[in-house]
């Protein structure tokens, strides 16, 4: 009675959890999804009570394999969940997961609907305990390790999407992940019971049910204490190479070998399921305590206190800072490390950068422990208050406590935060001032156990706003001179296009002026068409060059003979021009590049040497092979260039000595080149003409 009493009281409370999480946001993707897999947890835990309450032994079979059928939906929908849950980029992982989702629902569904006659090899049996024990067949015993092995995937990526969560988010999803970890944890626990001892038996549901009503509880807290669901942490690309869920579920497997051992062995330990349930009862009431902020604190506290060491290990905290932000290119993203690693240190659940804007009018929300990335996005304050506040802080020198101050521009702050929990509110405001200007805000909640900050974190916290303003400052003086760049270089290219279709405009325009009355002279027309014809063409060529810039380069590396290449793009050449082209070439091993981009390479330089000389220039083109480099060398007998252009312009886009020339062409040369791991050399005299050359590695692309 008591095993159907639990099945039907842990169906109630999760499907009163799945609605509650439909119910706040229906149409959003996280929501449905864990609306889902709560939903079969609660079918799950009524089956459970029907086979609890069958009379007979194919009514015990029958709904067990109804039972078995709704569970073997379970893998494929919370490993969806795990790949999605508070991750920013949750479509960029489920992509990269689909193959392993869509596997964990085809193969436990296919085996309980196709195999169901080997799923158990034998009829159910009384055990000395009152429970009924089925030993499982083959099928029955990879549905089970396919299962096991879903458990440690949903679990390892809960743990990296809580390892990545810092401050207020991590505080408000803690018990989420542990009641979610508790559902899966528990399958883990009883299903690898299952593969031990070959069977199945009915003590393993009580388990189950148990631990769905301990998880429910969890997430039940967790959905109380704030929205959890929409937590939105940034996750990287690379794998959890060190996860701990992959030692405890080592740990875990040889203590039920061991219980096991010992319930064989020793007639004391009369119910196995019982102790197993404590076990798993006492693991999630240990991982609880381990995660606990509070406790973290009074632990560092204590290691102060009774062993003489500091607070904070200063050397180590800017050793973090520093390693963090070397590399970071982004305001975005350096926002991100300042918050994260504030959030960390101080233990601080709330911590956010507000961005001043250059006219010193607005607030926008550059990063932020509370705020999903999406909101923040969409996050900008302006008006009277706002202004009110940015004056303030200008004239701020120290940490500001917001306690007890009633100033509208305070009132106005504090709103934002009112939505949220007591944990995410602001007390303090710190200015990020660089150069004497105020680059942005960064506000603060009080501390865990909700105590403010003492003088020896105030000035921590100011020492890193002022680190942060000065990199803040740095990389809007990049981004400026980045723009400058740009409108230089579109000013640049604005020249050339306006110069060349000047000219192309002045030709058209004398067609269109003639045409009136040179209509019907043949010869006329004829030129007129060759006229219109070319400027069509010119002004394709042009297109095309300067597409080049924006174009991403990719290579379709395959094995080319580099003496065949040089041939045909020889031959071509001399189609366009009448200036003698000498060729010495060597043997050389087959190459792998792409012959479509290095032709592209070959031709312009060619042309550009036959640009460079008179009728009566000369081209000699040689290769050669040499400590593992294919070399082609292009040499010319044209005007050359100045030592000062090939130092300062030649590669770069939009610089050419040619009259009609755009700049572009050894610029996407030299591209392409070192995309395939090689590079270009120069060496040239005003009027002693020019010498390219061109390695390429032989064996790097292999």
């Amino acid at each position: 009675m008591f095993n159907i009493f639990l099945s039907y009281i842990a169906a109630v409370v999760t499907a009163g959890i799945a609605v509650l999480a439909l119910w706040r946001d229906p149409r959003s993707f996280i929501h449905r999804v864990f609306g889902a897999g709560i939903i079969l947890c609660s079918i799950d835990a009524v089956l459970t009570g029907f086979i609890f309450q069958s009379l007979s032994i194919d009514n015990f079979l029958f709904w067990q394999h109804i039972q078995l059928i709704a569970s073997s939906f379970l893998p494929a929908i919370w490993l969806l969940f795990s790949v999605s849950f508070a991750r920013a980029n949750y479509m960029e992982q489920i992509s990269s997961w689909k193959w392993v989702i869509i596997s964990s629902f085809i193969l436990p569904v296919s085996i309980t609907l196709f195999s169901r006659d080997s799923f158990f090899s034998e009829q159910p049996v009384l055990t000395q305990t009152s429970e009924l024990f089925i030993a499982i067949g083959r099928s029955g015993y990879i549905w089970h390790l396919i299962w096991i092995i879903s458990a440690i995937l949903i679990l390892v990526n809960f743990e990296k999407t809580f390892r990545h969560a810092t401050g207020h988010v991590r505080w408000q999803t803690k018990f989420m992940f542990l009641g979610l970890g508790a559902i899966i944890g528990i399958r883990l626990f009883t299903y690898s019971y299952v593969l031990l001892f070959k069977g199945v038996t009915t003590g393993l549901y009580l388990i189950n049910q148990g631990a769905i009503l301990v998880a429910a509880i969890l997430i039940l807290r967790s959905l109380l204490r704030g929205k959890p669901l929409y937590a939105s942490i940034q996750i990287s690309h690379q794998l959890l190479y060190n996860s701990f869920t992959i030692l405890i579920a080592g740990i875990y497997f040889l203590s039920v070998g061991t219980l096991t051992w010992l319930s064989i062995h020793f007639v004391w330990i009369k119910n196995i399921h019982l102790v197993i349930f404590f076990l798993f009862v006492a693991t999630v009431g240990i991982i609880s305590l381990l995660l606990s902020d509070r406790l973290r604190v009074k632990r560092k506290r204590f290691i102060s206190r009774h062993f003489k060491r500091p607070q904070y290990d200063y050397r180590k905290i800017w050793g973090d800072f520093t390693n963090r932000t070397a590399s970071v290119t982004q305001t975005k993203d350096l926002c991100s490390i300042i918050i994260n690693m504030v959030s960390e240190t101080m233990e601080i659940l709330s911590v956010s950068i507000w961005l001043v804007d250059d006219k010193q009018e607005s607030l926008s929300l550059g990063g932020s422990t509370v705020f999903t990335d999406s909101r923040a996005d969409s996050m900008t304050f302006s008006g009277y208050n706002i202004a009110d506040l940015i004056c303030t802080m200008e004239n701020q020198t120290i940490l500001l406590d917001l306690k007890g101050k009633t100033d509208s521009w305070v009132e106005s702050l504090n709103q934002t935060y009112d939505a949220e929990t007591r944990e995410s509110r602001i007390r303090y405001c710190v200015p990020l001032i660089a150069a004497g200007q105020l680059i942005g805000i960064m506000t603060l909640s009080e501390k865990v156990f909700y105590e403010p900050l003492s003088f020896e974190e105030t000035e921590l916290v100011r020492t890193v706003a002022d680190q942060a303003a000065a990199i803040l400052q740095n990389l809007r003086l990049s981004e400026h001179l980045r723009k400058v760049k740009e409108l230089e270089a579109f000013q640049t290219m604005s020249a050339f296009f306006m110069h060349d279709l000047k000219n192309l405009a002045t030709k058209l325009s004398l067609v269109t002026q003639n045409l009136p009355v040179f209509m019907d002279n043949p010869e006329f027309r004829n030129d007129a068409m060759k006229t219109i014809s070319q400027s069509v063409t010119k002004i394709n060529s042009m297109s095309s060059r300067l597409s080049l810039l924006s174009q991403k380069l990719e290579l379709s590396l395959i094995k080319t003979n580099l003496n065949e290449m040089v041939t045909s793009a020889i031959s071509d050449i001399k189609r366009y021009s009448q200036i003698t082209v000498l060729q010495n070439l060597s043997d050389v091993p087959l190459l792998f590049i792409d012959p479509e981009q290095m032709n592209k390479v070959l031709e312009n330089l060619l042309m550009n040497a036959c640009d460079a000389m008179g009728q009566n220039g000369k081209i000699i083109v040689e290769t050669a092979f040499k400590e593992n480099w294919a070399q082609i060398f292009i040499f010319d007998n044209g005007c050359g260039m100045s030592e000062e252009f090939i130092a300062k312009d030649l590669f770069r886009p939009f610089r050419t000595t040619k009259k009609q020339g755009m700049g572009i062409g050894l610029y996407h040369s030299k591209t392409i080149i070192e995309a395939h791991g090689g590079r270009i050399e120069v060496e040239s005299k005003e009027n002693d003409g020019t010498i390219f050359r061109i390695y390429l590695p032989i064996s790097s692309k292999e």
